[in-house]
């Protein structure tokens, strides 16, 4: 069984992630959409209302398992029995830093490999932190967030 984990802050949830998971589940048996949790950094929703959000988003998708983990991302993939890491990419810059990232990860844990995925023509523009600076500035999110984790915003 492949088995990929996603890990990220995803906050919030955006479409990009949501392409980046919709392709890859082709590509493999189960997807873990992993949110980190890192206490010390304020965001925007709480970690259980992402959880909550990205579970309602795919609630008819068997192949996706929502999830929040603390520390390393290769210490949660052993973990879940996971063999790969998913990532996606938007531009050179990702390419960088996900490369010293999937680099090191492979010096932790060479059993499990990173796949990056391209970002799809139309979505590269989309972070989570420009859709958090749109917000509060009280800018709408409509083309870069799903409604259903925009209701979640919202609460």
């Amino acid at each position: 069984m492949k088995i990929a984990v996603f890990p990220g802050s995803f906050d919030p949830f955006t479409y990009a992630h949501k392409d980046l998971v919709d392709r890859a589940l082709s590509l493999f048996d189960k997807i873990y959409i992993a949110i980190g949790v890192n206490s010390s950094k304020k965001g925007l929703m709480y970690f259980e209302t992402r959880k909550a959000a990205i579970l309602e988003l795919y609630k008819d998708e068997s192949k996706v398992i929502v999830d929040t983990f603390n520390g390393l991302t290769v210490n949660y993939c052993n973990k879940v029995e996971a063999q790969f890491i998913l990532r996606g990419l938007r531009n050179a810059t990702d390419l960088d830093f996900e490369n010293a990232i999937a680099q090191n990860n492979l010096i932790l844990a060479p059993e499990i490999e990173t796949y990056f995925l391209l970002a799809r023509t139309g979505l590269s523009h989309i972070s989570s932190t420009i859709v958090r600076d749109i917000l509060a500035n009280g800018g709408s999110v409509e083309t870069l967030v799903p409604s259903v984790v925009r209701r979640f915003i919202s609460k």
